[in-house]
């Protein structure tokens, strides 16, 4: 379910990326000026200029914002441009792909302990286990692990829990390092861009043997786009980053808490024995 979950991310990415590498074809209409100008003079005096819908003015809106962005990439040149759009994608589907696992990690502790607390009161250490079976969730897991462990003693029980919950903690953590490396990446790539770009103006100087503010401006803006792309990158990716290390220690803190009530009951079962 995870790598189907990753795979439709990443698709979803890449049809994102494909959307902006490709260039709108423009053909010309094949009625003259004059003509143009007659129709657009008889629809003037047949419909009265009334102002646009919103919803015209919303696609308009959009249309221009596409075209610039399509500008823009091309500016900065596909090379270090399309690298830094790659970042951006594997980092969005590995950022999504946490984001679902982490929310069907989420459990409500306080509803599983009454359950087990209660399995353990009517139907022992089986019945027990079975909820943790049929509960999704690392702190499920967890209990299900000490659990299973009750007839070798409170303290192997104990150390069973805390060892499961590093493994759980491993698993919750899985691909933030790459995200974190695309996030430094992508800053990165774009500075090379810009030395790139600069080194590009400054051999169109030599070669020109003139010193235009027109040349030296076209060659730093051009540059200056990968730059300002890196860094944008850099940031949607840390913002996602960041929440998810949050989401990681709000579950983390929930399974320490859980997992010392699972050892106050089985202690407790065990002075009712």
């Amino acid at each position: 379910m995870k790598k189907l979950f990753a795979l439709i991310a990443v698709f979803g990415m890449l049809f994102m990326g494909a959307s902006i590498f490709a260039q709108d074809e423009t053909t010309d209409s094949p009625v003259t000026e004059d003509t143009t100008q007659v129709a657009e003079e008889v629809v003037a005096e047949v419909i009265p200029t009334t102002p646009e819908p919103v919803k015209a003015e919303e696609e308009g809106g959009l249309a221009v914002l596409h075209t610039t962005l399509k500008t823009k990439f091309i500016e900065g040149g596909a090379g270090f441009m399309g690298a830094v759009l790659l970042t951006l994608i594997f980092g969005l589907a590995l950022s999504f792909e946490r984001v679902i696992y982490l929310n069907l990690a989420s459990t409500n502790t306080d509803k599983l302990l009454t359950a087990v607390e209660d399995a353990l009161n009517e139907g022992g250490v089986e019945a027990a286990k079975e909820i943790c079976r049929n509960t999704r969730g690392p702190v499920a897991s967890i209990f299900y692990q000490g659990l299973d462990r009750v007839d070798e003693g409170i303290d192997v029980v104990e150390k069973s829990v805390v060892s499961y919950g590093s493994v759980q903690m491993g698993l919750l953590e899985k691909n933030l390092s790459w995200i974190g490396l695309f996030i430094a990446i992508a800053p990165m790539l774009g500075f090379m861009g810009t030395v790139i770009g600069m080194i590009k103006a400054f051999d169109t100087i030599q070669v020109e043997g003139d010193i235009s503010p027109t040349i030296v401006a076209g060659g730093i803006k051009i540059a200056l786009i990968t730059t300002v792309t890196g860094l944008l990158v850099a940031i949607i990716l840390q913002i996602f980053y960041n929440y998810l290390i949050s989401q990681i220690d709000n579950i983390v803190n929930k399974m320490e808490d859980a997992s010392i009530s699972l050892v106050d009951i089985l202690v407790k079962q065990n002075l009712k024995k």
